[in-house]
């Protein structure tokens, strides 16, 4: 199995900069040969009308934001490391599924090197998908979609454990498939807790398939995956953890207010929260007034601070900036338990996946 997180030799331009990785933010083992900065980039916004507002017009904004992520990410962290980029083939709404593997595989095709622009790609566990042939076909429709030959990282988007258990024997052999037949370099899970955890990563270990990834949400209002143990667990077994949503959905961004809320759903949703989180929100505030970084900055800094690969949404090249800023520091000791007492004290949780298991 591919070994736990390791560190990367700081460039000398990024010591200049002094943004040189410091431990527990080091770069990420996905596949054979394949290592990853500590923030990666999620696109379930790319295609999705109905939560994000996605729109064909804004494709050339997308690019720029993907360029700059590109383009910032040597100067940060030295060249060795890729940067992960996370996809599924159900991102995109109505006809626009799948919109996000065929935007991002271009970008891919289009760099001067694209081996530093990592795909993992999630296939949704549809009822309809019963053998391991079906999720191999599945993979394949991805490949054509992003028109590549091979992506480093498949993965499950979610375990068919909790609804529909019969399909799991399946899943997990067209995700063995998926690698043996040389689709992808490697699999991973998502939103599968430490007893799935465990069956599945056994089950691919006996067949020869390397397993290394496991997305978990994780965020200051989602801290589930820490009292679980699966974050722990992942690092036992040579597994990476991926946090997914380490903003909730732009909740602890502070970008937003009683008075400025996102259209859409997330207004609505935001708009009942906000007072609730107000203190949260303040105590990221006062961290990174000290610290002369985002609210943003700082809670993505949280979820690092916990050993994961955090991936964050990207749609513009200010969003994207913003985001780079969690990169090359790391809050103390003191500033993770002032953070957490707080958000202990937070009324609300984030919405957990419908599809986590134990």
């Amino acid at each position: 199995r591919i070994e736990r997180p390791c560190l990367s030799s700081p460039s000398p331009l990024a010591m200049l900069l002094g943004t040189f990785p410091l431990p527990r933010t080091g770069t990420f083992p996905l596949a054979e040969g394949v290592a990853v900065s500590p923030l990666g980039f999620g696109t379930w916004a790319w295609g999705n009308r109905l939560l994000w507002g996605y729109d064909p017009n804004l494709d050339a904004q997308i690019e720029a934001a993907v360029q700059a992520v590109m383009g910032a990410d040597g100067a940060l962290l030295g060249a060795p490391p890729g940067v992960f980029f996370d996809t599924g083939d159900s991102y995109g709404t109505g006809e626009l599924e799948g919109r996000a593997e065929e935007l991002l595989g271009g970008y891919k095709r289009a760099r001067r090197r694209p081996e530093r622009l990592v795909i993992g790609t999630k296939l949704a566990v549809y009822p309809n998908r019963l053998t391991g042939k079906s999720f191999e076909d599945a993979c394949r429709a991805s490949l054509q979609r992003m028109q590549l030959e091979q992506v480093e990282l498949v993965q499950a988007h979610w375990s068919a454990a909790n609804f529909q258990p019969w399909q799991e024997p399946a899943l997990w052999d067209g995700l063995a498939r998926c690698y043996e037949g040389g689709l992808a370099r490697a699999v991973g899970t998502s939103n599968f807790g430490p007893k799935q955890l465990r069956k599945v990563n056994d089950y691919w270990r006996d067949r020869g398939v390397p397993h290394t990834a496991n997305q978990v949400q994780l965020s200051l209002l989602s801290r589930e995956p820490l009292e679980s143990g699966v974050i722990e667990l992942c690092k036992e077994r040579g597994i990476t953890p991926i946090g997914y949503s380490p903003l909730c959905l732009g909740l602890l961004s502070g970008k937003y207010s009683p008075e400025r809320l996102p259209r859409g759903p997330r207004g609505l949703l935001f708009k009942q929260l906000l007072s609730q989180c107000a203190p949260l929100l303040d105590a990221l505030a006062d961290v990174g007034s000290r610290r002369r970084k985002s609210v943003s900055q700082v809670a993505i800094n949280w979820c690092m601070s916990k050993g994961v690969l955090v991936i964050v949404g990207v749609r513009t090249v200010e969003q994207a900036t913003d985001n780079l800023g969690a990169l090359g520091w790391r809050l103390s000791r003191a500033e993770i338990d002032e953070l957490e007492a707080v958000a202990k004290r937070i009324p609300v949780k984030a919405t957990q996946n419908i599809f986590q298991t134990a």
